[in-house]
Order: structure tokens, then sequence, then C-alpha cells
């Protein structure tokens, strides 16, 4: 990869770390184990590794945004995940937030705040 290639990669991963939060909140309405939702955000077009995922799951669940329960009646154990309520008003608040963004960048981009 060249270095302006690299930088590009390394610029895009930065921007993705700042919506994989959100992207996993919105998904959480219903109890989902990891691998479940890495197919969900897949098949929306967000692809997280399970070495990105699983980490993020127990951050987001020792923060008190998501609780979990364990599931022993299929041939594996599974650990669900839900969005608390806490994580509701987290959500509700980062998705203002991120319209917002967008929002301001599409200005931004589009050059209606150049002087």
């Amino acid at each position: 990869m060249t270095d302006t290639g690299e930088q590009i990669h390394q610029l895009r991963l930065e921007l993705r770390r700042g919506i994989v939060v959100l992207a996993v909140l919105s998904q959480m309405d219903t109890a989902r184990y990891g691998y479940s939702l890495i197919q969900q955000l897949a098949e929306q077009g967000l692809d997280i590794e399970e070495g990105t995922l699983y980490p993020l799951l127990r951050r987001l669940e020792k923060q008190g945004l998501l609780e979990s329960e364990w599931e022993v009646g299929e041939a594996r154990p599974r650990k669900y995940y839900r969005i608390s309520p806490a994580g509701r008003e987290v959500l509700t608040t980062l998705s203002a937030d991120w319209l917002e963004m967008v929002e301001m960048m599409r200005r931004i981009l589009q050059g209606e705040n150049h002087d």
C-alpha cells in the first residue's frame, strides 16, 4: 500500500471507530448474541470483526449501557445482550449528535460555510 493509501486506510479506521458504538447500541432493542449482531450489522453494510465486537460488548455492559443474560437451552450457552435504560438514553443523545454532525459536515464539504 502506498503512503497515501496507508494514510487513507488509517483515517478511515479512525472515522469508523466513532460509529461502531452508535451502530451497536442501535441494534440492541432485541436481545442478541455477538455473532448474530455481527451478521445483522454486516447485512446493513457495517462489517465488524469478532475481535472488535466482543470487547466492545463487554465494555458497554461494564459501563451499564447493555445488560446481558446467558441462554443455556441450546447446544452451546450464549450470552445475549440488550440495551439498558441508560444505554437507551445514551443512544438517543448520540443519535441526535450524529445527525447534527452529519448535517454540519454536509454543509462544510459542500462549501456552504466558506468565506
